[in-house]
């Protein structure tokens, strides 16, 4: 079992920067891919970005890439997503899951855990 808790959410400007962070609890946690999601209202759930259990593979989504950064501490159970250059666009509720695998590392369907979401607001 692995719990998920997103926090570093908040209002900033566009062209500001923002670091979300993701502690999990569970023994496993370092053999599980992470990943984040976003979500904006009346729009589906996307894939941002993920990394493997190693941290040596980073998978990002086209709409993030050479922005955003995930990266992740195993010592400290934390997966980080170093968000720059932020637009109006990326206005969204932001959810941290893990992955038994990398198979779909980039589809929901991939993800056994949730957390339950921190909102980022970009003003323009």
């Amino acid at each position: 079992q692995v719990q998920l808790v997103e926090s570093g959410g908040g209002l900033v400007q566009a062209g500001d920067s923002l670091r979300l962070s993701c502690a999990a609890s569970g023994r496993t946690f370092s053999t599980y891919a992470m990943g984040w999601f976003r979500q904006a209202p009346g729009k589906e759930r996307e894939f941002v970005a993920a990394i493997n259990w190693s941290g040596g593979s980073t998978y990002y989504g086209d709409s993030v890439k050479g922005r955003f950064t995930i990266s992740r501490d195993k010592a400290m159970n934390t997966v980080y997503l170093q968000m720059n250059s932020l637009k109006p666009e990326d206005t969204a509720v932001y959810y941290c899951a893990a992955a038994r695998s990398t198979t779909f590392i980039s589809r929901i369907l991939g993800y056994d855990y949730w957390g339950q979401g921190t909102q980022v607001t970009v003003s323009s």
